[in-house]
């Protein structure tokens, strides 16, 4: 899991390095304002195409770099780098504008409408908005007020951003010397984006013709949806994974859910457990047998993959136990080697309670329930409780799944008691 980040992570910097590279070697040294100027917006410029190349790279659920980074990372990488696309696209038209206006002699507000007047300058404009629009509607506070199927349409104009500003990329200073390069680079990503965004989930919709057979109640507002399908073998969906779920009925089937499975395939069944958190989840009480689903993954890296150690400790907070369930009954272990603590608020929040205790009676695995507020004195996540519940726990991979702030304050108690940050395995759904 961490060598596949790194090396992610190393070529897009990498890539990064080639872009400065090309730059570098058509670059005309000059102490001239304009040229200053045009050196800047050149650099900037192409800093910030490659910069969307690789948002959308991220988001592209191509499934080698999903299984192994895990999509929630790809999910903040791409948050975070979009900040500084962001900032380098109003650096280039910045750098751009001030640059003409000195070489023309003209004010600002003149170059700006004289710039305007070229096709390529205006519709790379237009590709600048679309982009700020997406960044301010994916600002958190913008973003908690606003409906998911709006932030999505709107994110998704990133794509027409791309597409606006390419034309403008290839018309930049002396770029025509490498423009195959640049041209090359924006074909693998669009047939990336087209084939795992597009082809793929309507070819796994054909062929394994997903249908809802039953809805269970497993607790307060929590339902387990079980679906039967055709060759579901060939997903190849391991325990701890989660799918995007597109449920066609009214109010459902225009959005995507990501929902872990929480229980193994088993033949041609899958099950997931959602708990009424949102509109959409709440509907999902509400499906008829019989719902055509729409299956596209799997997706997420929290699996046995990821394991490095004998022992094993997972670690669920809410809803999160639903792929510590399937963990629970499917990572290798002898008796003594699985524990699972449950953090819920109360013994009534408590699901799938009858198969965790019977997979922890069948394999004579440990299991804990660690009931209580989360505003209580007594933290059950605590360093020192969870040596007590755990006496060898520096010994353990650990697996932890649930909300993000219980899951963030986990992870500092784990890292105090002792628990080296390698082996420290989640993922965060939020996202």
């Amino acid at each position: 899991m961490r060598d596949a980040a790194v090396r992610v992570r190393g070529g897009m910097l990498g890539g990064a390095g080639v872009v400065v590279l090309l730059w570098a070697v058509q670059v005309r040294p000059s102490a001239r304002p304009d040229a200053l100027f045009a050196t800047a917006a050149h650099l900037s410029g192409l800093l910030a195409g490659y910069g969307v190349l690789v948002l959308l790279f991220l988001m592209a659920r191509v499934p080698a770099v999903e299984h192994g980074v895990g999509a929630d990372r790809l999910a903040r990488w791409h948050a975070f780098g979009g900040r500084y696309v962001l900032l380098l696209c109003f650096g280039h038209g910045l750098f751009a504008l001030l640059g003409y206006a000195v070489h023309e002699g003209i004010d600002v507000v003149s170059a700006v409408q004289e710039l305007l007047g070229y096709p390529a300058l205006a519709a790379a404009a237009a590709g600048t908005v679309l982009l700020a629009a997406v960044g301010v509607t994916s600002a958190r506070a913008v973003r908690r007020r606003m409906p998911h199927e709006t932030w999505r349409g709107v994110h998704l104009l990133v794509h027409l951003a791309a597409a606006l500003a390419f034309g403008h990329q290839l018309a930049g200073p002396d770029l025509a010397a490498v423009a195959w390069f640049w041209a090359l680079a924006h074909t693998v990503v669009a047939v990336l984006l087209v084939w795992y965004r597009a082809v793929v989930p309507v070819r796994q919709a054909l062929r394994h013709a997903v249908r809802v057979v039953d809805v269970r109640v497993e607790g307060p507002g929590v339902v387990s949806v079980v679906m039967y399908g055709q060759h579901l073998a060939e997903l190849r969906a391991e325990p701890g994974q989660f799918l995007r779920w597109r449920f066609l009925q009214r109010r459902l089937w225009h959005t995507a859910l990501p929902f872990s499975l929480s229980a193994p395939v088993r033949g041609n069944a899958l099950r997931i457990t959602v708990k009424g958190l949102g509109g959409h989840s709440r509907r999902i009480r509400r499906l008829r047998p019989g719902t055509r689903v729409l299956a596209t993954g799997p997706f997420g890296a929290l699996t046995a993959a990821r394991r490095t150690r004998p022992k094993v400790l997972l670690i669920a907070g809410g809803v999160g136990i639903t792929p510590m369930r399937a963990l629970f009954e499917t990572l290798p272990g002898g008796p003594g080697d699985i524990t699972l603590l449950y953090r819920a608020g109360a013994e009534e929040h408590l699901v799938l309670r009858a198969e965790l205790e019977a997979i922890a009676a069948g394999r004579q695995a440990g299991l804990h329930y660690l009931l209580g507020p989360s505003d209580a004195a007594y933290d059950p996540l605590a360093p020192q409780a969870l040596a007590a519940l755990v006496p060898d726990l520096a010994e353990h991979d650990v697996y932890l799944c649930g909300p993000p702030g219980m899951a963030e304050a986990t992870r500092a108690a784990l890292l105090r008691a002792g628990v080296p940050a390698g082996h420290i395995h989640s993922e965060c759904f939020s996202f």
